[in-house]
């Protein structure tokens, strides 16, 4: 049986990091029967990053090696009869979701017009949690942001670099269907996990705002929500 241990659900997704709810969408895409664990504390995890699989044992770190690993070792044909320019394009979408991530992080954490409202949600929603402990984790984002350098752009910067993805990905997305035809493939859980949330992300940042008035990256987020079921669901 294969365990998934990621963040808490919030605002009606199973994990409010876009990486937890991609591995998430992906197993339940897959029909890969799974359990899930919600944790806050990354400490133990692989490279301390969430999230992360144990496997019949075997604990996989990073969402795209998870990914990988169960596609190969269950024989998953999500993937099969991508062409080699589509498995191009997917790994293209993947490293700049990458850099979405960043611009949603800065929108929750580091914008002190949002941050508030985040903090709050998260107090609201799991009682667990402190706001000193919060004030901690903000810190150490802080300096995440700092080193990788989207914190040391001021809010419109930082917002532009979102914005510009989330464009590309309307405009891939802009003929129907999922990104690679009628059917979903690994990459459409990884769009989701980023996209739903921003979509289902009650507080209006100018990602919401893009997000909510291109009905491309509604249509493509809803369909997989539909798909995937319940956020506390778990199992094939």
């Amino acid at each position: 049986m294969i365990t998934l241990f990621s963040y808490p659900q919030l605002f009606g997704v199973a994990d409010n990091n876009g990486y937890g709810l991609k591995v998430f969408a992906f197993l339940k895409l897959a029909g890969v029967p799974f359990t899930h664990a919600h944790i806050f504390d990354a400490s133990t995890a692989p490279r301390a990053q969430l999230p992360y699989i144990v496997d019949d044992g075997e604990v996989i770190g990073d969402s795209a090696t998870i990914i990988s690993h169960l596609i190969r070792k269950h024989r998953l044909d999500i993937d099969a009869g991508l062409t080699s320019a589509q498995q191009d394009t997917s790994l293209l979408v993947t490293r700049m979701l990458d850099d979405l991530y960043w611009v949603m992080s800065y929108s929750r954490w580091k914008d002190e017009k949002f941050w508030p409202l985040f903090r709050d949600a998260l107090l609201r929603e799991h009682p667990s949690l402190t706001e000193e402990g919060l004030l901690k984790a903000r810190e150490y984002n802080f300096q995440r942001y700092h080193f990788q350098g989207i914190g040391r752009f001021a809010p419109p910067a930082a917002y532009a670099r979102g914005l510009a993805d989330l464009q590309v990905l309307a405009n891939l997305l802009s003929t129907g269907g999922y990104l690679h035809g009628a059917r979903p493939t690994s990459v459409d859980a990884g769009i989701y996990g980023f996209i739903a949330n921003i979509h289902f992300y009650p507080i209006d940042t100018p990602l919401k705002r893009f997000v909510d008035a291109n009905v491309d990256l509604v249509r493509h987020c809803m369909a997989i929500h539909a798909a995937i079921g319940s956020a506390t669901a778990t199992g094939g």
